[in-house]
C-alpha cells in the first residue's frame, strides 16, 4: 500500500482503520473512513454495524489482514466499493452489484418514491410497469417489493446486466412478477403487446463531452454503455429521453404515467419533451443535493374513453 505499512507487525482493528483512512485520504477518496469500515467489515464477515460494535483493540489475523490489504489496494486505485464488496443497499433492500451494472445511487431512490406515488394515483387493479434500462434491477425490484399489485417488464441491452437483475429479483423474492427482456428500449418488447400503466427509466444521460469530468470511480470502472448517451447527435445527453418519448404513443396506456431520472441540467428540457408529447401534470423532484433530478408526467385520457378497472 505504501512503504509505511508494516505487514510484519500485529494490527488491531483500530490501527487498520486509522491507517487505511489516512491512506484513502492521501488518494483523495472523499469517503475515506466509511470505505475503510465497509471493506474491513467485509473481510471480517460482519456488516458495518457489527464492525463498529467489535472490540477495536482486537487483533486481526493474518489471513483477514491479507484479504483486507488487497481490497484497500484496489480501492486506492479508485475501484468502486460496491464492486469490491459485491453488493449495495438500495431502498432498504440488498442488491448484488458487479462491473456489468451501475452502482445504485441514492438519488435514484427519488425515482422510486415518485413511481410509487404515481402508482397510488393510477386506477386500481394489477398495474403493468415497464423499466427501460434496468441494470442491476434496483428500480424494478424495489417497485415489485413495495407495489405487490404490479407486473413488471424489465428491459436492458446488456445480457450480463440482466443476469444480475434476475438474481436480485430472486434474492428479494419478487422474480415471479418481473419479466426480463434483452433489447434496446422498446425494441425488446413483443410487437402488438399491451401498453403499460407506468414507464420508468434511469437511462444513460451523460453527454459524451462530459465523460472526462466524471469521478475516476465512475469513468474508469462503471459500464460506459449505462452512463454515456450514445444517441444524441448534438451532445446534450437527451438522446435516450427523445427515444423514450417516441415510444410513449404505442406503449403508454391512456391514463398512464412516466417517470425518469435526468442529469443535473436536463430536468426542465425533459419536462418540455413530455409536454410536447401531450403529457400533463409534469413535475420535477430535486435530489438530496437539491439538484433537479426526477421528472414525472401523466398521459391525457382520451375523451369518452372508459376508465380501466
Amino acid at each position: 500500500m505504501n512503504q509505511k505499512y508494516n505487514p510484519g507487525k500485529d494490527w488491531t482493528v483500530r490501527e487498520l482503520l486509522e491507517w487505511t483512512e489516512g491512506y484513502f485520504r492521501r488518494q483523495q477518496i472523499p469517503s475515506a473512513r466509511l470505505d475503510a469500515e465497509i471493506l474491513l467489515a467485509k473481510v471480517m464477515g460482519v456488516d458495518r454495524l457489527g464492525l463498529l460494535t467489535t472490540e477495536f483493540e482486537e487483533l486481526v489475523d493474518d489471513v483477514t489482514r491479507a484479504a483486507f490489504r488487497d481490497l484497500v489496494k484496489r480501492r486506492g486505485k479508485k475501484e468502486p466499493v460496491a464492486y469490491l464488496t459485491g453488493g449495495k443497499e438500495f431502498y432498504s433492500l440488498p442488491f448484488e452489484v458487479t462491473p456489468a451494472v451501475l452502482t445504485p445511487r441514492p438519488e435514484t431512490e427519488h425515482l422510486v418514491d415518485e413511481a410509487l406515488a404515481l402508482i397510488r394515483e393510477l386506477p386500481r387493479g394489477r398495474l403493468r410497469i415497464l423499466d427501460l434500462g434496468t441494470g442491476s434491477g434496483n428500480i424494478s425490484v424495489s417497485l415489485a417489493v413495495n407495489a405487490p399489485a404490479s407486473e413488471i417488464t424489465a428491459v436492458d441491452i446488456s445480457p450480463e446486466a440482466l443476469e444480475v437483475a434476475r438474481r436480485n429479483a430472486e434474492n428479494n423474492g419478487v422474480a415471479e412478477r418481473i419479466s426480463f427482456l434483452e433489447g434496446d428500449l422498446f425494441d425488446a418488447l413483443p410487437p402488438g403487446g399491451a401498453p403499460f400503466d407506468l414507464i420508468v427509466s434511469n437511462p444513460p444521460y451523460i453527454a459524451s463531452g462530459e465523460e472526462e469530468d466524471l469521478m475516476e470511480d465512475v469513468r474508469l470502472f462503471e459500464p460506459r454503455i449505462a452512463l454515456i448517451d450514445s444517441r444524441s447527435s448534438d451532445g446534450n445527453g437527451l438522446g435516450f429521453f427523445h427515444a423514450i418519448c417516441q415510444g410513449l404513443e404505442d406503449w403508454l396506456s391512456e391514463s398512464g404515467a412516466v417517470v425518469v431520472e435526468t442529469g443535473e441540467s436536463q430536468a426542465a428540457n425533459v419536462g418540455q419533451l413530455f409536454e410536447a408529447r401531450g403529457l400533463r401534470d409534469v413535475s420535477i423532484t430535486r435530489d438530496y443535493a437539491k439538484i433537479p433530478r426526477v421528472v414525472r408526467a401523466r398521459r391525457e385520457k382520451e375523451a369518452n374513453s372508459p376508465r380501466r378497472t
